[in-house]
């Protein structure tokens, strides 16, 4: 009884033991929610990863492809049939793109990476519906600013919504407007450019931008032609992104989008802007939906050559990955095989199959049935992971460095009690002396200062977790009054694509954190117990 009651009065009474509390407390607390963070970002990062990827990609090794895709797919139902929930062919080739700024005319051009797709069997095999930016609300500064442009139950096509349409008929009218030959008769415009005059009496005209290039008014269409003749070609003017484009068509309708149609990553044609006035930073984006833009890349003809056409964007995605969304584009497949040259006597190539399963556990018997099912030096087979093995990897170890140098924290507070414990077996010779003296044993002894110990472990990892839960549940509460304290937005959802922190609690993380630490400081209290219990009594009363 004596052990239990001396511990519990050092705990009560010596403000030093409440250093050693505190200690193990923040480290505990610290580790909690640095590991909650870190897995609830590793969550969101896999789950938005995995949901652009499918379970299992099949990929030819060359660019050219593989011929008659629905020949692959037979070939990989017969091979793993009833593990395949779904599939889709896709053509994945680089690229260039080429747009204008609405507002300034200047040209930009970057590179991409263009996937050919079927919009529904991309839908099957991930959840591309959850990135569109049609089927999702636009927000701003956390408001509602436009509900979605789709019903979540509309499939997902390559249809232009009538948001879209109105912006691209207004465009075109626009354009028309400016192609129209200048006369001293023609009313003012609203539409009226920098550098024409009211009477009619026009400065030289600026550069015409892109859109302006793409399509041609009714009156330029060529009056002999008949219905049995090609669509008439779009004339150039001037200086422009689509000279060089050979053979470039488009329907009669200047409104109607080009047979190219593409989903667009959202970071591609858009920057970052802060607003002079408010300093509120928002997205300007330069191409709109139903918009036109050129797209360059290489034909399968060996060897390659360059080849240019244009397309309309009918929507933009946005992952949450800016590896992603600052580098795809989505276009419908058999444009992008016609375009490429890859459909040779009725019969098209790919480049990927991918597949989703009915259980991911069996993806490795996937693998393995498919690699033994097609040639290795025609294609290869892998899961979503190892095809971002070298992402994932990278944040796990990312995370396992954090935890160690995060444990250090809570090792310093263990030595800091070994520090603290030798301190008390100085002070308290004298009664350890007596205590001895009335018939405590060495053993007896050793365990008070080893429940000390244990007694401050429990009680700061239990302080520990108790504050790390608590800064975990209300972490964006905590965030919001950091952000309003320093005028600046602490976790900026332009930077890290989330709407809010993200954070996942695992019970066996806060389980171990607290075991380690109360480990920790049962250990730091060994060696100090161990002396204690070696004081002889009648050495310790007379030398105190």
């Amino acid at each position: 009884m004596y052990k239990i009651l001396l511990c519990m009065r050092y705990l009560r009474t010596r403000y030093i033991a409440l250093a050693s509390i505190i200690s193990v407390m923040l480290g505990v607390a610290t580790m909690i929610v640095v590991n909650s963070v870190m897995a609830g970002f590793s969550t969101e990062m896999r789950s938005r990863i995995h949901g652009f990827l499918a379970d299992v990609v099949m990929e030819s090794r060359t660019m050219d492809g593989i011929p008659d895709s629905e020949k692959q797919m037979d070939l990989i139902r017969n091979a793993v049939g009833p593990y395949v929930a779904a599939m889709t062919a896709t053509v994945e080739v680089p690229a260039m793109v080429t747009y204008n700024d609405p507002v300034t005319g200047e040209t930009f051009t970057q590179p991409i990476q263009l996937i050919g797709i079927d919009p529904a069997g991309k839908a099957d095999v991930s959840p591309l519906k959850k990135s569109l930016a049609s089927y999702q609300p636009e927000m701003e500064d956390g408001v509602e600013v436009r509900s979605p442009l789709r019903a979540i139950d509309e499939p997902v096509s390559f249809e232009l919504t009538e948001h879209a349409k109105k912006h691209r008929k207004m465009v075109k009218q626009q354009e028309m407007l400016y192609l129209q030959p200048a006369s001293a008769t023609t009313p003012p415009s609203p539409f009226e450019l920098p550098g024409q005059s009211a009477t009619g009496d026009n400065t030289e005209p600026p550069p015409p931008t892109f859109d302006a290039v793409a399509d041609v008014a009714p009156a330029e269409i060529d009056a002999t032609a008949t219905e049995d003749d090609a669509t008439p070609t779009v004339p150039t003017f001037g200086p422009s992104p689509m000279d060089g484009i050979a053979g470039q068509q488009e329907p009669v309708d200047p409104t109607a989008p080009f047979p190219a149609k593409l989903f667009v990553g959202d970071q591609i044609t858009s920057f970052q802007a802060r607003d002079p006035e408010t300093g509120i930073v928002r997205k300007v984006d330069m191409v709109s939906e139903g918009d036109d833009i050129i797209i360059t890349t290489i034909s399968s003809k060996t060897p390659p050559e360059p080849i240019s056409f244009s397309a309309t964007v009918v929507d933009k995605f946005r992952s949450g990955m800016s590896e992603y969304d600052s580098q795809l584009v989505m276009m419908n497949i058999d444009e992008l095989q016609k375009n490429r040259g890859m459909i040779v006597n009725g019969v098209d190539a790919i480049t990927s199959v991918q597949i989703r399963l009915n259980d991911y556990d069996d993806a490795d018997i996937v693998v393995k049935k498919l690699r033994a099912a097609f040639p290795p030096n025609a294609v290869t087979v892998s899961t979503w992971e190892a095809k971002q093995g070298v992402l994932l990897s990278a944040v796990e170890v990312e995370t396992a460095i954090l935890n160690v140098l995060l444990f250090l924290i809570i090792a310093v507070a263990g030595f800091g009690i070994l520090a603290i414990f030798f301190m008390i077996v100085v002070e308290k010779t004298r009664d350890i002396g007596i205590l001895k003296s009335l018939g405590a044993s060495s053993n007896g002894v050793m365990s008070i200062f080893l429940s000390y110990g244990f007694g401050l472990g429990v009680v700061g990892s239990a302080a520990g977790v108790a504050i790390g839960l608590l800064f975990v549940h209300y972490i964006n509460e905590i965030e919001d009054l950091l952000s309003a304290i320093t005028g600046r937005k602490v976790f900026d959802e332009a930077v890290y694509y989330f709407p809010e922190i993200p954070t996942q609690v695992s019970p066996w993380m806060v389980f171990w954190v607290a075991m380690g630490s109360i480990g920790i400081a049962a250990l730091a209290s060994v060696l100090p117990a161990r002396r204690a219990s070696r004081l002889h009594p009648v050495r310790a009363l007379r030398n105190d």
